[in-house]
């Protein structure tokens, strides 16, 4: 297809929903009149289904791609259902839930979180997932080649440490954000958080509510805050789990990136103490070498397509999860002493169709929703990644193409407002993907609001997640029975864990 009429296939599939969820969705609705209620019905496959007797069910509802223009183009947004197993007299209402990202599909997670929420809250709430705008079913993005992202998967530093490697770092963002805004069209400055919580609150209509409950983890509490300064009346109970701080997004990955580098020397002292487990070494000093190592080798001479890039991008998923740790020590020495990456390659390709969404839809969210850096910044900021280590991991950095973004907001998304009800804010105490300091933040522009610290932990998502029965009580009292507690709560954590079985 030529690629002119391929842009404009892709923008009319964002302005019609891209992939239907099934025959059984509500019709489209007259532009600018109120949206009906989903007609629920067969979710898609990537939706798993909840043990007997309980089933998930999924529909649409249509919304304006510009809510400012109620008469103008529209899209759908999917929507999973789990209804609450309780009786009639439990039921507090509906509990809407989003994993994060932002780029993330949410559809499945009213039965994949749904499953680790305390009994009470199960029985109280019907728990709704939704995919938004930009991923998954509900209209997904699509920036094409992103600059090169895809490109021979793996291979290359990603790390620039010279002024002509700078240049070159910055040219790639550069040309993502041209294929962004190439990719999408008109929808590009309409991928923002603030539309976002706009498509929640007719969600909320559609499901004939006056209120919501929100649960959302990493990305998903700064779209409740967002929610709740949109629509603070309309809030019911909010618990934001992992909590993103009242920042511009490029300040958020910078202190995210500095938070992973601390992460890793926990890590390699980790990796020190269970030596005879994992064989890189005795001492954290040791480690870091045996690392390097690893990481040089794949610098050289990729493993099948597995470089520096996706080396860079396994280590940052596994700082945050303490439990993914085992298999990444096991990694590095697997390719140490065989040569081989399985165990560090994901299940998943990084240039598969679920990942070219998710980056898309990350990029435009984030630069939808404020100013972007100037590349000065960028490079700046860079610098003083690789003056704090000589090896930063720079994955995390995605706001950094917000510098040439073709679609420039002139404000920032409100976050909170003194309107809304009490919040109850979850964190970890050594989280690095969502560093503590920001729900502190967080916590001063929802007033009333709660921080219950899960200390002596170091893994990135809490309730119904950590298993940790004080977390799990303080959130489930407060959803079911309405109980804030008196002040903030702090629960004692697990501490490091123990390397797991070999497998």
């Amino acid at each position: 297809m030529p690629p002119a009429l391929r842009r404009t296939a892709l923008l009319c599939a964002l302005l019609t929903g891209a992939v239907p969820l099934s025959t059984a969705t509500a019709a489209e609705p007259r532009a600018g009149a109120p949206a009906p209620s989903p007609r629920f019905g067969p979710c898609p496959a990537s939706v798993p289904a909840p043990p007997p007797p309980e089933r998930v069910e999924c529909g649409t509802v249509s919304v304006p791609l510009d809510h400012t223009r109620p008469d103008g183009d529209r899209i759908r947004i999917a929507v999973s259902r789990v209804r609450a197993s309780g009786t009639p007299a439990e039921r507090r209402g509906v509990l809407l839930v989003n994993p994060g990202g932002p780029g993330g599909s949410g559809l499945p997670y009213a039965v994949t979180k749904r499953a680790k929420l305390p009994e009470a809250v199960r029985r109280a709430y019907d728990v709704i997932g939704f995919d938004p705008r930009g991923t998954g079913h509900s209209a997904p993005a699509d920036c094409g080649p992103m600059g090169g992202l895809f490109d021979s998967p793996g291979s290359g530093d990603p790390v620039p440490r010279d002024r002509p490697g700078e240049r070159a770092y910055l040219d790639s963002q550069r040309r993502l954000a041209a294929d962004c805004a190439a990719g999408t069209g008109a929808a590009l400055p309409h991928l923002s958080t603030r539309e976002t919580a706009r498509d929640m609150d007719a969600v909320r209509a559609a499901l004939g509510e006056r209120r919501i409950s929100y649960l959302g983890v990493s990305y998903g509490t700064y779209l409740g805050a967002a929610y709740a300064a949109e629509f603070p009346h309309r809030v019911d109970k909010l618990v934001l789990d992992s909590v993103v701080g009242p920042e511009d997004w490029h300040d958020f990955d910078v202190r995210q990136a500095h938070a992973l580098l601390r992460q890793r020397d926990v890590l390699f002292d980790w990796l020190a103490r269970h030596a005879a487990r994992f064989r890189l070494g005795g001492t954290a000093r040791e480690v870091r070498a045996a690392y390097q190592r690893v990481r040089d080798g794949l610098a050289a001479r990729p493993v099948s397509g597995f470089g520096a890039a996706a080396f860079d991008r396994a280590v940052y998923r596994a700082l945050g999860r303490t439990e993914r740790w085992t298999a990444l020590g096991d990694g590095l020495r697997a390719y140490l002493d065989e040569g081989t990456v399985d165990r560090l390659r994901p299940a998943a390709p990084f240039d598969g169709p679920e990942s070219r969404t998710y980056e898309a839809a990350n990029r435009a969210v984030k630069c939808a929703d404020g100013p972007g850096p100037a590349p000065g910044r960028v490079v700046a900021d860079i610098r003083r990644l690789r003056r704090a280590d000589p090896q930063p991991v720079l994955t995390g950095l995605e706001a950094a193409a917000c510098a040439y973004w073709h679609a420039r907001p002139a404000q920032r998304t409100r976050l909170g407002s003194p309107a809304a009800p009490p919040a109850l804010l979850v964190a970890s105490a050594h989280d690095p993907v969502t560093p503590l300091a920001g729900a502190r933040a967080l916590g001063r522009v929802l007033p009333g609001s709660r921080l219950v610290t899960l200390h002596d932990d170091y893994s990135h998502g809490v309730f119904a997640s950590r298993g940790n029965g004080c977390v799990d009580s303080t959130v489930g009292a407060y959803l079911v029975g309405g109980t804030v507690p008196a002040g903030d709560v702090h629960c004692t954590g697990p501490g490091l864990p123990e390397p797991s079985p070999r497998g």
